[in-house]
């Protein structure tokens, strides 16, 4: 299944390696990143499709989300409690 909006992504090349993203939106053969973070909703990352991984998690955007949201999500998918230690 391609990459569409919604999907969490790690990155496997850049500076960012190894950091996971939601896919705001797509385009040919970039997607634009963001983590609600470093890289906010408002001002996305735009990176190239051969740049990212997909993993199965997909986050439903049409439901108002926010920077705060994300975070959120992307902290579970990555199996984080609130304190930032890993759940075992």
């Amino acid at each position: 299944m391609p990459i569409q909006t919604g999907s969490v992504v790690e990155s496997i090349a850049g500076h960012d390696a190894g950091r996971f993203y939601v896919v705001v939106s797509v385009e040919k053969r970039h997607v634009a990143i963001a983590d609600g973070k470093v890289r906010l909703l408002e001002k996305p990352k735009r990176k190239s499709v051969k740049h990212v991984r997909k993993t199965n998690a997909v986050l439903d955007l049409s439901s108002g989300a926010t920077n705060k949201k994300l975070r959120a999500f992307l902290r579970e998918c990555r199996g984080e409690s609130e304190g930032g230690k890993e759940l075992v």
